[in-house]
């Protein structure tokens, strides 16, 4: 997923100019305030970067902000925010010590028909590829042991195209080898579990099982940290 992204028109779309040479987190979340590396950044309120811990061993990765989180500039703010801090809490991983994320750091979104309401809009291949650098940057800086897909777009942004949530969630695959490359420690490098996006639980028509598979797939996370320890 490296690279830059293109539109229809063959605009060349990225935004590796607009990281900082040097710095850590604060540093980056400061330059990302001012990404213009696509087009999102015409319509968002705000550029939503990570946030949590900064050495935190769980690194969770969602798809892009919602109608909350541009409002707010933090990331999961909102419905699906608090049922997945439920979710981590009932999978006995510290909410405390996680870095929470998304693959695509602008609100992308349409206006209903009727009203003012912004109705998500999911990003394109596009939007993963240009904003890619800034999720390659949170990565190395926080370097945790686990990392945490919360849907397809951010399994895909992860793990590539050929990614399947319903097939591939609640299993520990191994980082791709360029991803892999991040990681010195002797353990064998980083590891990713996928699962559903809190908001499909918050969709479901039984939402009650969508959130024991959740918490279930949490917990391989969760059992991947305890054998790190």
């Amino acid at each position: 997923m490296a690279g830059s992204g293109s539109d229809s028109d063959g605009q060349q779309y990225d935004a590796t100019p607009f990281l900082p040479r040097r710095g850590g987190l604060p540093a980056h979340r400061r330059a990302a305030a001012d990404c213009r590396g696509c087009p999102l950044f015409q319509d968002a309120t705000q550029t939503v970067f990570g946030a949590g811990s900064t050495s935190a061993r769980v690194m969770l990765v969602g798809e892009q902000p919602g109608d909350q989180e541009d409002r707010q500039g933090e990331p999961f703010v909102g419905p699906a925010g608090g049922l997945l801090r439920k979710a981590l809490q009932d999978a006995a991983i510290d909410v405390d010590q996680t870095y929470v994320t998304n693959a695509v750091k602008h609100f992308k979104f349409t206006i209903a028909t009727r009203g003012k309401r912004r109705i998500h809009k999911p990003p394109s291949l596009r939007d993963m590829t240009a904003c890619r650098p800034w999720l390659n940057a949170e990565l190395r800086l926080v370097d945790p042991e686990v990392v945490v897909a919360l849907g397809a777009t951010a399994g895909k942004a992860l793990l590539g195209s050929s990614f399947r949530v319903t097939k591939d969630r609640g299993t520990l695959i191994p980082f791709p080898e360029e991803e892999g490359q991040r990681r010195a420690a002797a353990d064998g490098g980083g590891l990713v579990v996928a699962t559903l996006h809190p908001s499909a639980i918050l969709r479901s028509d039984d939402r009650e099982a969508a959130y024991a598979g959740l918490v279930s797939d949490l917990r391989v996370a969760a059992g991947a940290l305890a054998g790190k320890s």
